[in-house]
């Protein structure tokens, strides 16, 4: 099989992997007030590492699966996802593999304006107008754990991604 289309396969199964997690596992953890939002971590990734093509797909099937599994109007988590890939995807060209400083910086942001736009569309529109009270016991604590949680899941997703690009290479320079 080609080495890109295992690096897509793995990528939807890490996608749909963190979507179990965030929407079957975390829920469960009555310690947990909030918890890490592996979808946005992942998105971002995905378009910081490969651009903004790969960043709209996969944000796309992230946000696909959390609007089919919400009941809500389809392509509200949609809309936001396919934004959050192609925002991180014009960040590439200052991508470098063991520069951590910029990955969580883009997660704070990430999430910062994931959270604001659940508060202004799923909030602010039905008249909830604390966002002092969402801001201090919702986005914050989420950001701090989401930014937290990229450390671990960016460096894994970054290994994969080059076991994944140097076996490629290594195949391309054994057919001759």
């Amino acid at each position: 099989m080609n080495s890109s289309i295992k690096q897509i396969f793995l990528n939807l199964c890490l996608v749909v992997l963190a979507f179990a997690v965030q929407t079957g596992v975390f829920p469960l953890m009555p310690f947990l007030a909030v918890y890490p939002n592996l979808m946005v971590i992942l998105t971002f990734s995905l378009g910081f590492i490969r651009g903004s093509r790969s960043g709209m797909a996969y944000g796309l099937v992230a946000g696909l699966l959390l609007d089919l599994s919400s009941g809500g109007p389809l392509g509200f988590y949609t809309l936001i996802y396919i934004w959050l890939g192609y925002l991180n995807g014009i960040c590439t060209r200052y991508y470098y593999e063991d520069y951590i400083t910029l990955p969580l910086v883009l997660s704070a942001l990430n999430e910062l304006i994931y959270n604001f736009y659940l508060y202004v569309f799923g909030f602010l529109v039905r008249g909830r107008l604390d966002l002092g009270y969402y801001f201090l016991n919702i986005i914050l604590p989420e950001t701090i754990f989401t930014v937290v949680a990229t450390l671990i899941v960016y460096r894994l997703f970054l290994f994969i991604s080059r076991k994944l690009e140097a076996l490629g290479k290594r195949r391309d320079t054994t057919i001759v």
